[in-house]
């Protein structure tokens, strides 16, 4: 059973961090584009999501990669894996 449980692929989605005001949580955009089904023309979805940021090292502006957890609390079960891109650098 432990091995079925280490060759468990890890699910990470890379995002924008849209707010950072609670304590260690943070919400990040995920933004997707898909094809519509009749017409054709591509859409721009975004679902948005939380994470739990133990440190408190992401900030708003923020491109982050969150990966999927056990549930931390009722809406998030996602924490910070890594910040890959600071807000305001270009």
């Amino acid at each position: 059973m432990a091995t079925a449980a280490a060759g468990k692929v890890q699910r990470t989605l890379t995002g924008t961090v849209v707010s950072a005001k609670t304590a260690k949580t943070i919400a990040v955009e995920i933004e997707r584009v898909l094809k519509h089904a009749r017409y054709g023309k591509y859409i721009r979805r975004t679902t948005r999501l939380l994470a739990h940021d133990e440190a408190g090292e992401a900030k708003e502006g923020d491109t982050v990669t969150i990966a999927q957890s056990r549930p931390i609390s009722r809406r998030k079960s996602w924490r910070l894996v890594a910040v890959v891109g600071r807000a305001g650098a270009v």
